[in-house]
C-alpha cells in the first residue's frame, strides 16, 4: 500500500543558553531553554534520504548561540523573533519557523540590605515562556505566559454542593487549603506585536494581577478561581484576548489526630502531590 508524507517538521530541542549582560554597575543574567521547530519542503529528505534542503540541527544549536552574542534584544519573545527572522531569512525551503523558549528565574543577592550587582540566586521552579511563530511573508504569533507558578491560600476557600454517590468519601468543607501550581498563557494580538511592546513588563504586570485575584478570591472551588483570575488579566489589559489556564489541585490532606486523643481543627496537614485534580479552562474576552 502506498504512503504519503501528511505532515513534518523538525528543529532542535533543550538548547541551554545562560547569558550575561554587562552594564557599568551592575550584571543582568538570562538562563534560556531553547527549541526551534522548522516547517516546509522536506519530503525528499523522508522519502527519499535526500538531505540537500535540511538545515542540520546541530547547525540551529550553534544558531542559538552566535546570534545571542550580538542580540540587543532585552526579553525572550524579542530575541526569539530575531532568530525566526535569522531562519526563514537564510532559508526559502523553510514555510513556518517556530521558536519555544522557557526562562529559569534567577534572582540578584542581598547583600548588606542591598541588591548585589553581579551575584545572583537560583529562584523557584517557576518558569515563564514563549511560543514565537511566523510562516514566511507572514506577521509574527507570540503566546506568552508562565508554568508552575505554586501559589497556596490557607483561607476564604472552600468546597461544597457537589455530586455525591455510594462511591463519594470527600466531606465538604468550608476552610480548607487551596494550592495549586499554576500555567498560564495569553497569545498578543497582531496590533500589539506590529506596536511594539515591553513583553518583560506586560508579564510581570499580568503575573501580579493574577496572583492578586488569587489571594483575595473568596474561593468556591478551583474553577471559580481560575476564571477569576483569568478574568482580572483580560480586564487589565486589551492586548490579549483570551488566557488559557491549567491549575492541579495540590491536595492538603487533614490528619487524622484523634487516635491520640487530639483535636485537629484545620491545623496539621500531609501535602501530597499525587493523585490531583487537574482543572483546565480558556477564558475569551466576550
Amino acid at each position: 500500500m502506498p504512503a504519503k508524507l501528511a505532515a513534518n517538521r523538525y528543529g532542535k530541542s533543550k538548547v541551554r543558553l545562560m547569558r550575561v549582560t554587562k552594564h557599568e554597575d551592575h550584571h543582568d543574567l538570562d538562563e534560556w531553554t531553547v527549541q526551534i521547530l522548522l516547517s516546509g519542503d522536506f519530503e525528499t529528505a523522508h522519502t527519499l534520504g535526500d538531505n540537500s534542503k535540511i538545515l542540520p540541527t546541530d547547525t540551529m544549536k550553534n544558531t542559538v548561540y552566535s546570534l545571542a552574542r550580538d542580540s540587543k534584544a532585552t526579553s525572550m519573545e524579542d530575541y526569539a523573533k530575531e532568530l525566526v527572522d535569522f531562519l526563514l531569512g537564510r532559508n526559502p525551503q523553510v514555510t513556518e519557523a517556530e521558536v519555544v523558549i522557557e526562562s529559569t528565574l534567577w534572582k540578584r543577592l542581598t547583600v548588606d540590605g542591598k541588591p548585589f550587582p553581579t551575584a545572583f540566586m537560583r529562584g523557584s521552579d517557576e518558569v515563564q515562556t514563549t511560543t514565537v511563530s511566523r510562516a514566511q511573508g507572514a506577521g509574527f504569533e507570540i503566546i506568552s505566559g508562565l508554568d508552575n507558578l505554586t501559589v497556596l491560600k490557607s483561607a476564604n476557600s472552600g468546597f461544597v454542593g457537589y455530586i455525591k454517590d455510594e462511591l463519594t468519601t470527600l466531606p465538604e468543607t468550608t476552610d480548607r487549603i487551596f494550592a495549586t501550581a499554576l500555567k498560564a498563557t495569553w497569545e498578543y494580538t497582531a496590533d500589539a506585536i506590529a506596536a511594539g511592546i515591553d513583553f518583560d513588563k506586560v508579564r510581570g504586570h499580568l503575573r501580579e494581577t493574577m496572583i492578586a485575584a488569587f489571594a483575595k478570591h473568596d474561593s468556591l472551588s478551583v474553577q471559580q478561581t481560575l476564571y477569576a483570575m483569568a478574568e482580572a488579566a483580560l480586564e487589565h489589559t486589551d492586548i490579549i484576548d483570551e488566557v488559557y489556564m491549567r491549575m492541579p489541585n495540590k491536595h492538603c490532606l487533614l490528619v487524622n489526630l484523634a487516635p491520640f486523643g487530639q483535636r485537629n481543627p484545620n491545623h496539621i496537614f500531609v501535602p501530597t502531590d499525587e493523585p490531583h485534580g487537574t482543572i483546565e479552562a480558556t477564558i475569551r474576552r466576550a
